[in-house]
C-alpha cells in the first residue's frame, strides 16, 4: 500500500540501516520532505546527493520514519534530538552517555522520544516501510494512542506535476466553501465562514466530527478539547458534544484535509521525475572521524 502526500506538506525524520555486510548494524538517523528520493540519494553516494557518512556504506534500507510535523525545524528538532538523545534535556537522562548505533538503541531512543514533550502531544505517525525490521513497542514504553502505527510506503506528488490531484484539489476545496456557507459551530452557534476572522485561510475555519459530521469552528473545538484535558497549550482528544465519540484532534485535521493525503492514489498516465528537485544534508558533517554522530545547530 502507498500513502501519498502533496508535495510541502510531509516532514519525516527516518532511520536508515546498512546492508552491506562489511557495515552490518550500522544505522543512520535523517530528515526528508521525501523519503525515495531522500534513500536514492544515500544508496547514490556522496556526490549524488547522499549524505558523507552514508557514502560507500550502502546499500541502505530505509526502515523506520516518523511523519506529521507541522514544519520542518520541528521535525529537524526531532532529528537532533534522535541523533544525540546524550545531549538532549529530555532524553539525558533515560540512556547511557556513551553512544550506541545499532538498530535496537536507535529503536529504543524513539520509543522514549514519542513519550516525553512536545513530541508526545503532536499527531505523529509511526511508519514502518520494511516488513522484515518490524518490531513492537515494549508494553511500557508504547507510544500515544493519538499516534498510529503504520505500515507502506510514501509518495510524494509534486504538485505542480499532477493536473488531476490539483483539480480534485480544487473541487474539494470549493465545495468544502460551499458547505461551509451554511454550516453553524456546534458550540457558538454562529455561521463558520462569515464569523471566521481569517480571510485568507476561511475553508480551515471548521472541522467537522468523523461519526456524526457536525460541524464546529476549530478554534471552539480547540479550546473544549484543552479545557477537558490536562494540557494547557495543544489540544490532544475529547469527545463529540453532539454524539460524544471520543475523537484525536489529529485526526479531524487529516479528515478536513483529507484531499491532502489521498490514499491509494493512482494515476498511470502519471510520471514524477525528482531529477530537478534537490534536498540538502538538515545538519552539518564532520570531515574527520565520519563514523561518529554529526553535530547540527538545532537545539532543544
Amino acid at each position: 500500500m502507498s500513502h501519498i502526500f502533496e508535495e510541502g506538506r510531509f516532514f519525516g525524520c527516518y532511520l536508515l540501516c546498512s546492508t552491506n555486510p562489511k557495515y552490518k548494524g550500522r544505522t543512520y538517523i535523517g530528515f526528508t520532505v521525501n523519503p525515495n528520493r531522500r534513500i536514492n540519494q544515500h544508496n547514490s553516494g556522496y556526490a549524488k546527493g547522499g549524505a558523507k557518512r552514508t557514502s560507500g556504506k550502502g546499500p541502505w534500507d530505509m526502515v523506520l520514519i516518523i511523519h506529521g510535523f507541522p514544519n520542518e525545524i520541528s521535525a529537524l528538532r526531532f532529528e537532533w534530538a534522535w541523533q544525540n538523545p546524550e545531549k538532549s534535556l529530555r532524553l539525558k537522562h533515560l540512556v547511557p552517555s556513551t553512544k550506541q548505533y545499532n538498530f535496537v538503541s536507535k529503536f529504543n531512543v524513539v520509543c522514549e522520544m514519542l513519550r516525553v514533550g512536545p513530541w508526545c502531544r503532536l499527531p505523529l505517525t509511526i511508519r514502518w516501510l520494511r516488513q522484515e525490521y518490524k518490531k513492537e513497542f515494549p508494553i511500557s514504553k508504547l507510544p500515544p494512542p493519538h499516534m498510529p502505527i503504520e505500515f507502506g510506503l510514501v509518495q510524494i506528488i509534486p504538485k505542480s506535476k499532477n493536473k488531476k490531484f490539483l483539480a480534485i484539489e480544487n473541487e474539494h476545496i470549493q465545495m468544502s466553501q460551499a458547505q461551509i456557507m451554511i454550516d453553524i459551530c456546534f458550540i457558538c452557534e454562529m455561521n463558520i465562514l462569515e464569523s471566521s476572522q481569517d480571510i485568507l485561510n476561511k475553508n480551515l475555519a471548521g472541522l467537522k466530527c468523523i461519526n456524526c459530521m457536525i460541524p464546529y469552528h476549530t478554534i471552539c473545538l480547540s479550546k473544549h478539547f484543552i479545557k477537558s484535558s490536562n494540557f494547557e497549550l495543544l489540544p490532544i482528544d475529547g469527545n463529540c458534544l453532539k454524539c460524544s465519540v471520543h475523537l484525536m484532534w489529529g485526526d479531524l485535521i487529516k479528515f478536513r484535509n483529507s484531499f491532502y493525503r489521498m490514499t491509494n492514489f493512482v494515476d498511470e498516465e502519471t510520471n514524477f521525475n525528482d531529477d530537478e528537485y534537490e534536498e540538502e544534508d538538515s545538519f552539518f558533517e564532520k570531515d574527520e572521524d565520519e563514523d561518529k554522530e554529526e553535530t547540527t545547530s538545532y537545539l532543544d
